[in-house]
């Protein structure tokens, strides 16, 4: 009898133990949390923000990619990560995945990921790494959480011949597009390009058109570390708003003397083909980037990036609010 008090003392300690101790394992705040190219996903029926991030395998000595969610209910406290993707075995690409981002759309969640490889790219010159072949794909899910499965072919949605990535989904007039970057490594002044997608999203439509240059920014100032230290300019981390007066802008990274940097076109005529004026005013200049912008539970507008724009750990998830003030964003 004793020795089941004892027990039972023991339990009931562990009772009231277990709860502060999972309390204290269970939850993660932004400041924990190593990610690049953040994307939240506001899911009003469930009260819950999904926050997608890149997460990488091996197997057999080679990397595999995928991606894992961080749930919150407040923005504040995330869950540990559940994996919601891998890249299928036999897809055209495997390697690491880059800016995973997730729409709803028609009752369906969609994955935009840019998918890395280990196939050697024709654009390589001195005093840079080798370059791998790198394409958008997209890929469905009846949840938020996956799993995100595949569409037939297992192909790119960007064109195969190019070096693509960050591509986002627009939908306009009824009508899906994937606006996405054309790599500077490949054409040195980056671009913003756009297709028509099917209906089901599983393939593109069409030819791609192109919308703007990197260049065409009078804050992307480039670097010279092109071929013969040629100067380049980079396109990233594109995603698309209508203000509350109807005007669209699109946001995007690229660099500012140096520093990753996030800035504002803007539509002329309110239609995604544009033609895009660039805005003078940035949203975030302080080393980092590649955001995107989503509304909060409580109707708040927010945009999410990564900063610093410095590879090996440092990487965070900013939030800030914005303010809509009909022709531009500011950050409050």
């Amino acid at each position: 009898m004793k020795h089941l008090r004892k027990l039972l003392c023991i339990f009931l300690l562990a009772l009231c133990i277990c709860p502060q101790v999972m309390a204290q394992q269970k939850f993660l705040t932004l400041d924990d949390i190593n990610i690049r190219d953040p994307f939240i996903l506001p899911v009003e029926e469930e009260g819950v923000y999904y926050m997608y991030s890149s997460s990488s395998v091996k197997e057999n000595g080679k990397t595999f990619g995928g991606v894992v969610a961080y749930k919150s209910k407040d923005l504040k406290n995330w869950e540990a990560p559940v994996r919601v993707f891998d890249v299928p075995r036999d897809n055209y690409l495997t390697g690491t995945v880059w800016a995973p981002e997730v729409h709803k759309y028609n009752g369906k969640y969609y994955l935009f990921a840019t998918l890395n490889s280990d196939i050697k790219w024709k654009g390589d010159w001195e005093g840079h790494p080798v370059f791998t072949h790198r394409a958008t794909q997209i890929f469905w899910s009846e949840k938020p959480e996956g799993p995100f499965l595949p569409f037939e072919n297992k192909l790119p949605h960007t064109p195969i011949g190019e070096m693509c990535l960050d591509g986002t989904l627009w939908v306009e007039n009824s009508v899906p597009y994937m606006i996405y970057c054309h790599e500077w490594v490949e054409v040195m002044d980056g671009e913003m390009e756009i297709v028509r997608l099917k209906e089901d999203l599983s393939e593109p439509v069409g030819k791609n058109i192109r919308l703007f240059s990197a260049s065409a920014a009078k804050w992307s100032t480039g670097s010279g570390n092109g071929p013969a230290k040629t100067r380049t300019y980079v396109t990233d981390g594109c995603f698309l708003y209508r203000t509350k007066t109807g005007k669209l802008l699109m946001i995007w990274s690229s660099f500012r003397n140096g520093s990753y940097a996030v800035g504002i076109a803007e539509s002329a005529t309110g239609k995604v083909l544009g033609p895009w004026i660039q805005q003078e005013n940035l949203i975030f200049e302080e080393n980092g980037g590649h955001g995107m912008i989503f509304k909060t539970f409580e109707g708040k507008l927010c945009i999410v990036l990564h900063a610093p724009n410095s590879p090996g750990g440092a990487e965070r998830a900013r939030l800030f609010e914005l303010e809509d003030l009909g022709h531009t964003l500011k950050r409050k």
